[in-house]
């Protein structure tokens, strides 16, 4: 594991530093561009017939097996260390999600459309009739989940299992987000790879809510997760949106449209404000920051104490 935090902090730091050039995704496509061509084939040839659940299970264990080999091969690669903290820092988001999120707080400053057209890029629900104030609320409630999904989950599987590890979790997830959803044609086939889904990113998702909880230092913060993100409709998403939530004194989630159609999802943190400001995107942007830095931290204390106990 020394190893594997070693590379894992140059990931981190790579990415900070660099995110995700235009210049180079301009003229190539993104890992995650091309698991996705994957899974969308996939779809396509497999979801079909009467036993959709189990072409769905055969298909995540393929792809799960297939990512996994591809890093175990990578990193045995003369220079495969460089491989991995290259992949691995393209794989993680954190410069980019703060650039998306502050992008959110930049738009409503300009206006209440450009606001709307920046986080549509970031969430799934109709953002058509949004206010300032929900338009803000989304852009933290995206931060707050994606930072798990993102930025924690990643590097803990890269951190337990090297680039193998991080390429499973990130083809898990992207599988999840194009195939995982409950619709009529991905009920079935998508239900295992949303489970497994759910699977890897327990732990992370807990992380992200307690490392949340002690950047801000809002007292009650680790409180307010373990009590309000079980509400969530999501196992995970609840337990960093609801720390989020107490960090910055907002009611968070609650009833919202997608496709036309409510929701009646709970609100987190009800005592809370709704009327979320930029202002208050850019505070959940510093705590990014500061989660970030937290976990650059941690890492290199494990290391240095793996160390030692070697």
């Amino acid at each position: 594991m020394t190893d594997h935090a070693f590379l894992l902090i140059c990931a981190l730091l790579l990415d900070a530093a660099l995110g995700e050039p235009r210049w180079l995704w301009d003229r190539a496509p993104h890992p995650a561009v091309l698991m996705g061509w994957l899974i969308d084939w996939c779809d396509r040839r497999f979801n079909k017939g009467d036993l959709r659940r189990a072409h769905g299970l055969y298909v995540i264990v393929a792809l799960g097996g297939l990512a996994m080999a591809l890093g175990w091969i990578v990193a045995s690669l003369p220079l495969g260390s460089v491989f991995e903290v290259v992949i691995a820092a393209i794989l993680l988001a954190q410069k980019s999600l703060v650039d998306h999120v502050r992008a959110v707080a930049n738009g409503l400053r300009q206006s209440l459309d450009a606001g709307r057209r920046d986080v549509r890029m970031l969430v799934g629900r109709d953002t058509a009739d949004l206010d300032e104030s929900a338009i803000a609320r989304a852009a933290i409630e995206s931060a707050a989940e994606n930072l798990s999904d993102g930025v924690v989950a990643p590097a803990f599987w890269f951190l337990i299992g090297g680039l193998p590890g991080i390429l499973l979790y990130k083809i898990t997830n992207t599988a999840d987000s194009m195939i995982g959803h409950r619709t009529e044609r991905h009920e079935e086939f998508g239900w295992a790879a949303a489970r497994l889904d759910d699977g890897l990113n327990w732990v992370p998702a807990r992380l992200t809510a307690a490392f949340i909880a002690l950047v801000s230092g809002v007292p009650g913060a680790w409180q307010a997760a373990r009590r309000e993100g079980p509400r969530h409709r999501s196992v995970n998403a609840g337990w960093p949106e609801a720390a989020m939530a107490r960090a910055l004194d907002l009611a968070l989630s609650g009833p919202r449209s997608y496709g036309g159609q409510m929701t009646d999802d709970p609100i987190l943190n009800p005592t809370g404000r709704r009327a979320a400001t930029p202002e208050d995107i850019e505070t959940a942007c510093k705590i990014l920051w500061r989660v970030w830095a937290a976990m650059v931290g941690s890492v290199v204390l494990l290391a240095l104490l793996t160390r030692l106990a070697g």
